[in-house]
């Protein structure tokens, strides 16, 4: 579903955007490509802090590190 938009871009924003667009790139390519890696961005963001607010909800857990070193050297 598209929709239309309307947008307030700041001047000197708009300018380097064009700048940098290559030839074959429309504004409306940028401002797509733009907005799709801030949403994955802003997801990534929220995953990572529910994975924070989950960590603070368990208890602590052990150290396995020395039991590792203990399986990989066969004395357990």
């Amino acid at each position: 579903m598209e929709g239309s938009v309307s947008l307030h871009i700041p001047q000197e924003l708009l300018e380097s955007a064009q700048r940098l667009s290559s030839p074959d790139e429309t504004l409306n390519d940028v401002v797509i490509l733009a907005l799709d890696r801030e949403v994955q961005r802003r997801k990534g963001l929220a995953a990572h802090q529910k994975i924070l607010a989950l960590n603070k909800e368990l208890p602590p857990q052990p150290d396995d590190t020395e039991l590792i070193h203990q399986l990989r050297e066969g004395e357990r």
